[in-house]
């Protein structure tokens, strides 16, 4: 993503426990509040496992869920701009990682009215803003495939974060709608386990009144067909992607359509009053060439971009096709496409280790620059250095473990320093077989900051714990040795 300008005595310990034990029995299947109950058949008297309602990330821990694997999202969705209904039908197909009883979905502020499990009612419920839980008739056997159908509808939203802003579904300026954003979207608009970890195909059929049109991840499947005063639209991607970078955007579009050398398909989508955006994504091929030299081959299948007349706070590296804001550049278009191996092909573990996505990212405009430029980035960065080494809030920012809400405060600008500190500490070759060895070591899966040093390490040879202690783990300017390494020493 780019952004613009989270000891008692025995007996009475046992007294406790039994009390307690009598409460929670007392309030099973929930020791939560429950909203309203759709119900469908009897659920047996069984012995088995309750899927978790989060997936373990330390920032957001009710964040996707844990007892099975999303294999794919099949989303069907009608959405009429004039009212801003949005009605839905998911199928997610999903293999069981234990015996379940029960499991949850994440789905975010709409009316579920249906689930079937199996192909069969299931009795569900929804809690608190996005939590769907589901009963399905008969259990779960650990290792079964099986598919949830889902159909729900209402006014889709937005995420409102007061460290990181809006994210999800929001309507545009030409009155349309688009969904995107870090770390939650999806589930503004389809019903998914929202973790990065659980990384799924996705296809959506989009229905629009006549005259809309829908752009999406992936290829378009379908030529779009028009009766009775609607127009459906099929796109869909088979490489899998986290649920964050999934998108939908409804609006009168213009599309361009081209391919790359290698005959891969390019679609781009102009907003009425984004037509200035052409002159950076007629670009591509060469920013797409350029940065399979630096990280390895294109890694999808498909390409192009979603460009909006919206002046949002972010762009985002929508998985294959990138949703610019109105102000996006050419280091914007630079940026998002770098996402594509860092962030979407490898993705993080844990929303902590967001500087394995936008620290690269954000060096990969440098390296642009150096290569069509000729940018000098050593007096690039000695620049930056003497102009912020008095801004103890400048320093004070982690690239590492930052704590929840401040993901993206120091990762562009601090984080590219930081980057560019850990070539000029390796060199050139190793940084090269860095950046192309991990997306080998990791691709279509998820990674974590620490598996990162530990590469670096393994490849360069070098103990770089204080160095990494210093740039990435630190708050503080580090010391000259870390800060002036190789060519950047005075």
């Amino acid at each position: 993503m780019a952004i613009s300008s989270k000891a008692r005595p025995y007996l009475l310990v046992l007294c406790l426990v039994l009390v307690v034990a009598g409460v929670l029995v007392a309030r099973l299947p929930h020791d939560r509040q429950a909203g309203p109950t759709t119900t469908g058949p009897t659920t047996p008297t069984v012995v088995g496992a309750e899927g978790g309602d989060g997936a373990g990330d330390a920032y957001y821990p009710q964040d996707g869920n844990t007892g099975y694997d999303v294999g794919g999202y099949d989303v069907s969705v009608t959405y009429d701009p004039a009212t801003g209904r949005l009605d839905g039908v998911t199928e997610v197909t999903a293999t069981a990682t234990a015996a379940l009883t029960r499991f949850n979905l994440d789905l975010y502020r709409l009316e579920v009215t249906e689930v079937l499990v199996r192909g069969v009612p299931a009795t569900f419920h929804q809690e608190g803003e996005h939590e769907l839980v589901i009963t399905p008739g008969t259990p779960l056997a650990d290792g079964e495939g099986f598919t949830t159908t889902v159909r729900y509808g209402g006014e889709p939203t937005v995420f409102k974060d007061r460290a990181l802003g809006s994210s999800g579904w929001q309507v545009s300026r030409g009155g349309g709608a688009f969904a995107a954003g870090e770390p939650h979207s999806a589930t503004t608009w389809f019903p998914a386990n929202d973790t990065p970890r659980d990384k799924a195909t996705f296809a959506v059929t989009a229905r629009v009144p006549e005259g809309w049109s829908v752009v999406s991840n992936g290829t378009e499947r379908e030529e779009p067909v028009t009766a009775d005063g609607w127009t459906s639209f099929r796109w869909a991607a088979e490489e899998p992607m986290a649920t964050y970078l999934t998108t939908i955007a409804v609006e009168r579009w213009t599309f361009e359509r081209s391919t790359l050398a290698d005959g891969t398909p390019v679609v781009d989508a102009y907003a009425p009053g984004a037509e200035a955006a052409r002159q950076h994504q007629r670009r591509l091929p060469e920013v797409l060439d350029f940065l399979s030299e630096k990280f390895g081959p294109y890694p999808f299948g498909s390409a192009g971009g979603i460009f909006l007349a919206d002046d949002i706070g972010f762009s985002l590296e929508t998985q294959t096709r990138p949703v610019y804001a109105g102000w996006a550049s050419l280091d914007t278009v630079v940026h998002e496409n770098a996402h594509q191996w860092f962030g979407d092909l490898v993705s993080v573990e844990s929303w902590s280790d967001i500087c394995l996505n936008e620290c690269i990212a954000s060096y990969a405009e440098w390296l642009w620059d150096e290569a069509r430029n000729g940018a000098d980035l050593d007096a690039l960065y000695r620049g930056t250095i003497d102009e912020v080494a008095d801004r103890d809030a400048y320093w004070g920012r982690k690239l590492y473990d930052m704590g929840r809400g401040n993901e993206f405060r120091g990762v562009y600008d601090k984080g590219r320093l930081a980057v560019h500190a850990l070539r000029r500490q390796i060199g050139d070759e190793d940084f090269d077989r860095v950046l192309k060895g991990w997306i080998a070591e990791h691709r279509g899966g998820n990674a974590s900051w620490p598996e990162f040093e530990a590469h670096v390490e393994r490849v360069s040879g070098q103990d770089l714990d204080a160095f990494f202690a210093a740039w990435f783990r630190g708050d503080e300017i580090p010391a000259d040795e870390h800060l002036y390494p190789g060519s950047l020493r005075r």
